[in-house]
């Protein structure tokens, strides 16, 4: 089993109160969307407006060992999203404002005599979905469940048109591998993030060992996908002061480790916002209810 180092990793879902989950209807499509970032082929009515709210408030930064000057964070946002299906593949898009597109990530910057990683981080967004258990908006409590996740990020995933596909296991029974939080009240809880199977859209390049530019990058981007992994399809586009993000995903891909979405069926789910920032420096959602009650009338 492996330790975890600090309890910022679980912060962001889990700084939030308990509240009833808000409804993002989920409709048909006239047709489908083209996945580029743009929203202009999507309806102009349904559109639901969810707030997102920084995982750990500014007064609180400090007491958790965060700089409360720290520019990687993100603030109170309203998100707009509208979900619908066309065909067999359920579609997503997310609006945001942001003030600037952050499109770099880590690089290995020359200091001295050697490499060390960068500080910078770009924008991403998060949407995860209830797959099995006992589901609960946040990461520290009492019960156990399997989240489905999906990851766009504006440098490592977007470029090739991808979103990650990963699955979050919570439980307070032992997991194998799994990260281990000592919560009050609870006892002891074990959380594993896992990479669905396949190969991603990027992978991760060693630091070089001589100097060949004051900046070279961290991580290389994959052409070509594939697995698990590779089942969200993502596209996103900065413009005028707002991210307009596509996610689109076969309605059952047959893999375990997904959701599957049906007509009539009802799923909980969250969505996280990141700013130039990760882990902690993000905001979150409150629990959401993705309804497809519509596509069964």
């Amino acid at each position: 089993m492996k330790a975890a180092s600090a309890l910022l990793l679980m912060l962001p879902w889990a700084a939030l109160a308990q509240a009833p989950p808000q409804v993002v209807a989920v409709t048909r499509l006239a047709a489908a969307p083209q996945l580029d970032g743009s929203l202009a082929d999507w309806p102009k009515d349904g559109w639901s407006a969810v707030k997102v709210t920084p995982a750990v408030a500014a007064g609180e930064r400090e007491k958790f060992g965060l700089d409360p000057e720290d520019r990687n964070q993100t603030g109170t946002l309203t998100v707009e999203l509208r979900a619908g299906v066309f065909g067999d593949r359920f579609y997503l898009a997310a609006r945001w404002p942001d003030d600037a597109a952050d499109t770099e990530y880590k690089g290995w910057e020359w200091a001295g005599n050697k490499y060390v990683e960068g500080k910078r981080r770009d924008d991403a967004f998060a949407l995860r979905f209830h797959l099995s258990g006992d589901y609960d908006r946040t990461m520290l409590s009492a019960k156990s469940y399997v989240a489905d996740v999906w990851f766009w990020s504006a440098a490592r995933t977007n470029p090739v048109g991808y979103a990650e596909d990963w699955t979050h296991q919570v439980s307070t029974r032992m997991i194998e591998d799994a990260a281990e939080y000592a919560v009050k009240g609870v006892g002891t809880v074990f959380i594993k993030k896992l990479r669905d199977s396949g190969s991603g859209p990027y992978k991760p390049l060693p630091r070089p060992k001589d100097k060949a530019g004051e900046r070279l990058p961290s991580f290389e981007v994959l052409k070509s996908p594939a697995g698990s992994i590779a089942d969200v399809t993502a596209k996103g586009r900065w413009a005028a002061g707002k991210w307009s993000l596509e996610l689109s995903r076969k309605l059952d891909t047959g893999h375990a480790d997904d959701a599957a979405f049906a007509a009539g069926k009802k799923l909980l789910g969250q969505i996280a916002v990141f700013n130039r920032g990760a882990d902690e420096n993000k905001s979150v959602s409150e629990s959401l209810l993705f309804d497809f009650g519509a596509l069964a009338r």
